[in-house]
């Protein structure tokens, strides 16, 4: 299986992961706000901590994206594009067919780490991570979002990675609890994400379960196609992301997913199994059934 060293030491833990009892938000997004504050003002509203969230068929303009790209220098084995802008007419535009976002806080202030894939006013489509403060909406989108009060999500520095990465505490202060079954993790890298799935769900006392809203990086990805992604870094979204009894009774992950390569060019399938380790994060909101 692909592996890539990290700059810094590797932890003995590679699942970090905190249950709690969810809810299901449906809500607008209100158009002439930035990204960031468009997703996260109601769920703070609201008293959510954390959040995986899907939104579709949304209006972007101006919007700014990176793509997974090479490191820079040795203290990071991946690293991202300079922004872009999409390509075509600046003043129309960019139509989001589907994005996914961890709600969490960086600094104290409510964030949102984003992939997408998306088609851009000259047609072009194109995928990557979404730059949420400098995005905003053109009109009005429907988001829905799996949230915890009682399980926040914050950014804080990865010294195994040299990254600013969004994980899993405990809020303070709790919160209500709804009836859903939640598990916000982060999955750290070189851990196959099929086989961490699989490890989460048992770890949770879980039969079977559904990912929501999820999103993180691999490296390369192999499909059950015989397609592979190459690179050393993919910007993924989970499409749809299943973990049940197989036929031996085992659990095993199905995963449908969007890849983003390093020219943003989004490919879709399901990952095959026990080929696909993470690159840098995986982020999960694993519903239990």
């Amino acid at each position: 299986m692909r592996h890539l060293a990290q700059p810094g030491p590797a932890p003995a833990e590679r699942i970090e992961s905190l249950a709690g009892g969810g809810l299901l938000f449906g809500y607008i997004l209100d158009p002439g706000q930035t990204l960031v504050a468009a997703l996260t003002a109601p769920l703070v509203a609201a008293g959510m901590q954390s959040a995986a969230i899907t939104f579709v068929d949304a209006a972007l303009a101006p919007f700014r994206f990176v793509l997974p790209g090479p490191p820079q220098d040795g203290a990071h084995v991946a690293w991202f594009s300079a922004p872009h802008a999409p390509r075509g007419d600046p003043a129309r535009p960019t139509l989001v067919e589907r994005a996914n976002a961890t709600f969490g806080w960086r600094d104290g202030a409510p964030f949102v780490h984003c992939h997408g894939v998306w088609v851009e006013p000259d047609g072009t489509s194109r995928g990557g991570h979404m730059l949420p403060e400098e995005t905003v909406l053109a009109a009005p989108a429907r988001a829905r979002a799996w949230a915890l009060a009682t399980v926040a999500i914050t950014a804080d520095p990865d010294p195994e990675t040299n990254f600013p990465l969004f994980h899993p505490v405990p809020a303070r202060g709790g919160g209500m609890s709804g009836t859903l079954r939640l598990v916000a993790a982060r999955i750290r890298p070189n851990q196959e994400i099929g086989a961490a799935l699989v490890a989460l769900c048992h770890r949770h006392g879980f039969r079977a379960a559904t990912l929501r809203g999820s999103l993180g990086s691999l490296i390369g990805a192999s499909f059950t196609d015989g397609r592979v992604v190459p690179g050393r870094a993919t910007e993924v979204l989970v499409r749809h992301g299943r973990v049940a009894p197989g036929a031996d009774g085992a659990l095993a992950a199905t995963l449908d997913l969007v890849v983003v390569d390093a020219a943003g060019r989004p490919h879709e399938g399901r990952l095959a199994a026990g080929e696909n380790p993470v690159c840098i994060t995986f982020e999960l909101m694993v519903e239990g059934d």
